[in-house]
């Protein structure tokens, strides 16, 4: 079995426990460590690790990013997470399981930079990248041995050490025969891990694995189908695809399949994003429409600025609240033409809102732009709406005043603000 360590590079076979060069255990060991080529990438625990390393201070400390004790956390540091702290967890929960936790707000746009670096560091390894978030990606390394001149193995491990070095937090690296096993094993041994899967063990692996273990079953659909007897991956992986169609419906060979770590698809550095949105929590509950429509508008604004940075249009527009009792409640309309404008965004958001405002008090609201189509399509006007290519030219101008002078350097009526309620930071 060939073996690699993953701080001096020295690779051999036998395996080694201890690197017969530098003396590290940070070993890599598999039959398949040196013909794998695909990889998932995660960053532990980006934005505390972020910022953890701009202020040393807090390096044994437990970190949370977050806002407001209405928030929720964006993030959180490996310490946090011993004290049962979870990232989507409620601040206030957060801060009762780990009352002594430093909570810095997030600084978006400085992780947004960061990840960008680390991004351009795996685009130099291989074309192949396919951005899973700000701070994740699944690459394939298939075919550039020979412009390394070391196996994909070898290249994730000096990358690794590069990322730690150059941008002073670590990651996470899964490598394994297709993008799922990648992502399951780039989550065994976080953080600073080094996980691999090969393509024969990944059915034995998971079948004694929960079945909330594969990606995209939740609580909901865990709860389903420990209900109809399924409780791991195994008995999910036994279903031949006439009994899983029937016992799951036409998702049910796929997930099957994936049960037994089955996967075709391909990385896809092209893969464009199903949806955009933002949203803001509260610090107290909010109930009648007016107080609501404060929040709703800077949020239509926060989503035509990541629509235009993103070169995408809104064909349609999605409303999200959620109430003081955590229920969630979404509605969505189609638009008569692609935009661009938060006012748009903004008018097709409104009589959604008016449908939820019955008395209920919410804690949270959203807006989310789904279908997304090119910016190309956006406010080109029509006989209904000729205006529409001048309120997107005045829109632009506001914006590069915006980003010239300031944030506050032009608002509207309605952003004022008198007209804003406290809003934590998220979204």
């Amino acid at each position: 079995m060939p073996a690699l360590c993953r701080d001096c590079f020295h690779a051999a076979e036998p395996v080694f426990s201890r690197c017969p060069v530098c003396a590290s255990r940070r070993v890599a060991a598999h039959h398949e460590l040196f013909r794998l080529t695909v990889a998932h990438v995660d960053c532990d625990a980006f934005y505390a690790s972020v910022e953890k390393r701009d202020r040393p201070e807090l390096l044994t400390k437990p970190v949370i990013v977050g806002g407001g004790t209405r928030g929720v956390v964006s993030a959180c540091c490996y310490i946090a997470r011993t004290r049962g702290v979870r990232s989507a967890m409620p601040m206030f929960k957060a801060l009762a399981a780990c009352p002594d936790a430093v909570v810095i707000k997030p600084e978006i746009a400085k992780y947004v930079r960061e990840g960008r670096r680390i991004r351009a560091m795996m685009e130099a390894l291989t074309p192949l990248v396919q951005p899973m978030s700000i701070d994740e990606a699944v690459l394939d390394l298939a075919g550039t041995e020979a412009l390394h001149g070391a196996p994909p193995a070898v290249v994730l491990a000096r990358f690794a050490l590069a990322v730690e070095r150059e941008v002073g937090v670590t990651v996470s690296i899964g490598l394994a025969a297709n993008r799922l096993m990648a992502k399951l094993a780039a989550e065994r041994d976080k953080p600073r891990g080094f996980a691999v899967i090969g393509g024969p063990e990944a059915a034995g692996w998971l079948a004694p694995q929960p079945v909330s273990v594969l990606p995209g079953v939740g609580p909901a659909v865990t709860k389903r189908l420990q209900a109809a007897g399924f409780s791991t991956l195994g008995q999910i992986a036994a279903l031949d695809v006439r009994e899983a169609m029937r016992r799951f419906g036409e998702d049910g060979p796929a997930l099957a399949a994936r049960a037994r770590g089955e996967d075709v698809r391909r990385v896809n550095p092209d893969r464009e994003a199903k949806s955009i949105s933002a949203e803001t929590t509260f610090e107290s509950d909010m109930t009648s429409r007016q107080a609501l429509e404060a929040p709703l508008w800077r949020m239509c604004e926060k989503l035509a600025r990541r629509l235009r940075e993103k070169e995408l249009a809104a064909s349609g527009v999605t409303l999200k609240m959620k109430t003081a009792g955590f229920a969630t409640r979404t509605r969505a309309v189609r638009l008569p033409q692609p935009t661009r404008l938060p006012d748009v965004l903004f008018a097709a958001a409104q009589p959604m809102l008016a449908k939820e405002t019955d008395g209920t008090a919410f804690r949270l609201i959203g807006i989310g732009a789904q279908p997304l189509v090119p910016a190309a399509r956006a406010d080109l006007g029509d006989l209904a709406d000729p205006e529409a290519p001048k309120r997107a030219a005045r829109w632009q101008a506001v914006e590069a005043l915006r980003a010239k002078f300031g944030e506050d350097a032009v608002l509207r009526g309605r952003g004022l603000p008198h007209a804003r309620p406290k809003p934590s930071s998220k979204g």
